[in-house]
């Protein structure tokens, strides 16, 4: 798992931790962000409607609880990157 050394910087100057913690601190958080949005929405989706939440009601509240969830980035071919640059 790549993780980036300025987070890891960020992650030991602030909170103490040795680099060997903060490593470990980092990559169980990513770990647990590791979903795709796929993934994510359809898991919380069976969640909702488990506890008897209908689509009317799940739909705005997934799309509110997106505002505020790390999902994984989806994997992105060259090709979609450099038209995100150059349009």
């Amino acid at each position: 798992m790549h993780v980036d050394p300025q987070l890891l910087r960020h992650v030991e100057e602030s909170s103490g931790l040795s680099p060997t913690e903060a490593r470990r601190l980092v990559e169980d958080v990513l770990a647990f962000h590791d979903e795709t949005l796929e993934d994510w929405v359809r898991r919380r989706h069976a969640e909702l409607k488990t506890y008897g939440e209908k689509n009317v009601e799940i739909f705005p509240r997934l799309r509110e609880e997106l505002r505020g969830h790390v999902v994984a980035a989806p994997e992105l071919s060259e090709r979609q990157l450099r038209r995100m640059i150059y349009g």
